[in-house]
C-alpha cells in the first residue's frame, strides 16, 4: 500500500527531493540495488540485507519458493478479472471502507503532493479471517469475484507464500538489529497484510494525464513485489536522482516502508519510488503487477527500537503510535479513507 512523501508529522531525515525538482531525465540503471540468494541465509546474507536497506531501502530476492506454479495462476486470475466490464468490476467496490478490501477503480487513489491520480485500478486480498483475528476485533472480508472462479485460490495461494517470505525477511531483519530472530513474530501474525493485483492500462495518444504510480513511500513493513521484467520502477536515491530499477523475471523486489524506517529511528530508510510511464513498445501494452504489503497487527505500539538509539542517533519519536492509526493516517492522505 502506499502513502506520500513524510509530512509534519514524520520528520524527513532531509535526504529526499520532491519529485517534482527531480525529472526523469536523471533516469539511469541502479547499481547499488544488490540481488540476495535467500538460500544463504546466515550472517553474510544478514549484512549484506542490512547494508541494502540502510543504503536505498530496496532489495532484489532469488532462491525463493514463489516460482512460477504459484504465480502464473495468479496473473491468469488477475488478468481475467481487470478484462470484465467496469459494471461487473464495481460489483466489488465498497465505498467508503479505504479499498480494505475489493476494486478500486481506475485514478482512485492520488499520491500525496501529485496533481492527477495514478492511471492503475487494483484489487485488495487480505488474510481470511481467524479465531486470532476475532480476538483482536472485527476484521474486513475477502470479497470474491464469482466471474473468475480461479482467483480466490490463486490469489489466496500467493498471499501465503509471500507473507511466508516477506517474515523470512523480517527474522533476518531483526538480526541485523540485534534482536531475536523471531521478534516479529509475534507481532505480524494477525497483521492487516495486503496483496494487491494491480492493472496499469496501455497507454494511447490520448491518455489523461499522470503516471502509473507517482513518487511515494509505502506506509508498511516491507513490501514484496513480484517482478514483472518491464521498465518502469525508479527510485530516488539520497543524491537526488531518480534511478531505473533493472529486475530480472523471476527476482522478487523487496523494500522498507515507513513503519519500519520508523521502528529502526531511520536505521533502514523508506524510499521513494515510482512506476513511470514507459516507452514503446510497452506504453501501449497493459501492465500487471502484484506487490504484497506486510503490515504489523492493528494493535501492535509503534515505538522506536531501544537497539536503534543511540547518542550519535536520539529517538526521532518520542510518541508511540498504533499501527492501525498510522494506516488509517496514511490512507486520508492519499484519497482512499
Amino acid at each position: 500500500m502506499t502513502a506520500p512523501n513524510p509530512g509534519c508529522g514524520d520528520p524527513c531525515d532531509g535526504s529526499r527531493l520532491s519529485a517534482r525538482r527531480v525529472g526523469s531525465r536523471y533516469a539511469a540503471h541502479v547499481q547499488n540495488v544488490p540481488t540476495l540468494d535467500i538460500r544463504t541465509e546466515g550472517p553474510a546474507f544478514d549484512a549484506a540485507l542490512s547494508e541494502a536497506f540502510r543504503d536505498t531501502g530496496f532489495l532484489k530476492l532469488r532462491g525463493h519458493d514463489v516460482g512460477p506454479a504459484i504465480t502464473a495462476p495468479a496473473y491468469a486470475a488477475l488478468q481475467a478479472f481487470f478484462a470484465l466490464g467496469s459494471e461487473q468490476k464495481l460489483r466489488y467496490h465498497l465505498p467508503g471502507k479505504g479499498g480494505a478490501r475489493g476494486y478500486t477503480p481506475y485514478r482512485i487513489e492520488t499520491a500525496k503532493d501529485a496533481s492527477e491520480p495514478d492511471l492503475k485500478e487494483f484489487f485488495h486480498v487480505g488474510r481470511e479471517p481467524t479465531l486470532l483475528q476475532s480476538a483482536h476485533g472485527p476484521t474486513p472480508r475477502n470479497l470474491w469475484p464469482n466471474e473468475v472462479p480461479a482467483f480466490k485460490p490463486a490469489l489466496l495461494t500467493l498471499f501465503q507464500a509471500l507473507e511466508a517470505l516477506g517474515a523470512r525477511v523480517l527474522a533476518a531483519v531483526a538480526r541485523s538489529l540485534a534482536l531475536p530472530a523471531d521478534w516479529f513474530d509475534d507481532k505480524i501474525d494477525h497483521g492487516s497484510s495486503i496483496l494487491r493485483p494491480l492493472h496499469y492500462p496501455a497507454l494511447s495518444a490520448h491518455a489523461p494525464e499522470g503516471v502509473r504510480s507517482a513518487a511515494h513511500e509505502d506506509i508498511n513493513l516491507v513490501t514484496l513485489l513480484i517482478a514483472s521484467g518491464e521498465p518502469g520502477l525508479e527510485i530516488l536515491t539520497q543524491h537526488g536522482r531518480w534511478l531505473d530499477v533493472d529486475v530480472q523475471p523471476g527476482e522478487i523486489v523487496v523494500n522498507i516502508g515507513d513503519m519500519l524506517q520508523r521502528l529502526s529511528n531511520h536505521v533502514f530508510v523508506s524510499t521513494t519510488h515510482r512506476v513511470v510511464n514507459p516507452p514503446e513498445p510497452w506504453r501501449s501494452r497493459p501492465r500487471y503487477s502484484i506487490p504484497f504489503f506486510l503490515h504489523p497487527n492493528p494493535e501492535l505500539s509503534i515505538e522506536t527500537l531501544p537497539t536503534c538509539i543511540s547518542p550519535d542517533r536520539p529517538n526521532r519519536y518520542l510518541e508511540p503510535i498504533t499501527a492501525e492509526a498510522y494506516l488509517a493516517q496514511r490512507l486520508r492522505e492519499i484519497g482512499l479513507l
